[in-house]
């Protein structure tokens, strides 16, 4: 599993930023393959941010897609609300990072 702690704020502060995201992953019935994890590390790597989308799923479901989604995708959740998700990588380049959190 991916370990990087995030505090209240830098969470809530993400949340913030991803209000003007589009969603740039969608998960639909057959849950995550490998091709969406593929595209999730690119996403991860170039962007730090992702939003993600969840189709036809219902709240038990989501939250454990989203753990599972965390696990395998070694980055984490920050925030999941409705049909819509929220997962966080930092980059371990600091000159490519996009997203600057305080406090690191």
């Amino acid at each position: 599993m991916y370990d990087f702690p995030l505090t209240g704020a830098q969470k809530s502060y993400l949340r913030g930023l991803a209000q003007k995201l589009e969603d740039g992953l969608k998960i639909g019935r057959s849950g995550p393959t490998p091709a969406f994890f593929n595209e999730l590390q690119r996403l991860l790597r170039a962007h730090e941010l992702v939003k993600l989308r969840f189709l036809g799923a219902d709240r038990e479901e989501r939250a454990a897609l989203c753990a599972q989604i965390a696990d395998e995708g070694r980055c984490v959740c920050v925030g999941a609300i409705g049909h819509t998700a929220l997962f966080y990588r930092q980059n371990p380049a600091p000159a490519e990072r996009r997203v600057v959190l305080l406090g690191t």
